[in-house]
């Protein structure tokens, strides 16, 4: 299946009840300090979102909750891929997409043939403190080189009027999140998105 090329990351299932109207087709939910039990209500809510919607729903980091819920996709980062199991992951079907800022982690994140790798940040990012800065669209250019079909998706920083030289640099999907969320009229931005990568 050809993902879709816009990909928003959002912190509570609340957004993709307000996004997936708007034709949003992929969406991470990224959740950070919660409880289990509001964690798993919130993965309910949102797989179930998602299929009716007929979305692509991308679990952060919370891989085993993914499995037990029967989602499909889950999206590791560097720190994650040292404590999560890939093995069961796979055995259970679910997709996997990997985060990497250099070298060594897209190595380290080829090896496990992902179904997609994404790059950040791009530009510099409010979302969270990083030790990465600014990799610049030129990387995308030699990240694509190296994962060839792999989808590769640019995250960082990204804005609408940024998308087109991340897709022209090599990138197959770009990921928004705090130029929607922090918008004065999200839903507004989301259409924008939605044409800026039809």
């Amino acid at each position: 299946m050809k993902l879709p090329r816009f990909y928003p990351i959002f912190d509570d299932v609340a957004w993709l009840r307000r996004m997936l109207p708007l034709g949003v087709k992929m969406v991470q939910l990224r959740i950070k300090d919660q409880p289990q039990d509001a964690l798993r209500t919130q993965l309910q809510e949102a797989r179930d979102l998602c299929r009716s919607h007929n979305a692509v729903l991308v679990v952060n980091d919370h891989w085993q909750l993914a499995i037990e819920l029967g989602c499909d996709w889950v999206h590791l980062g560097q720190e994650d891929l040292d404590e999560a199991d890939i093995e069961v992951i796979r055995a259970a079907g679910l997709k996997l997409g990997v985060s990497t800022h250099d070298t060594a982690e897209l190595n380290r994140a080829l090896a496990l043939t992902p179904d997609y790798i994404a790059l950040g940040p791009i530009y510099p990012t409010i979302l969270k403190k990083m030790k990465w800065h600014r990799q610049g669209v030129e990387k995308l250019s030699r990240w694509k080189d190296r994962v060839g079909d792999t989808p590769l998706v640019a995250i960082g920083g990204m804005s609408v009027a940024r998308a087109e030289g991340a897709f022209a640099a090599g990138a197959d999907i770009v990921s928004a999140v705090t130029d929607i969320t922090l918008h004065a009229d999200p839903e507004a931005r989301v259409k924008d998105w939605l044409k800026a990568c039809a």
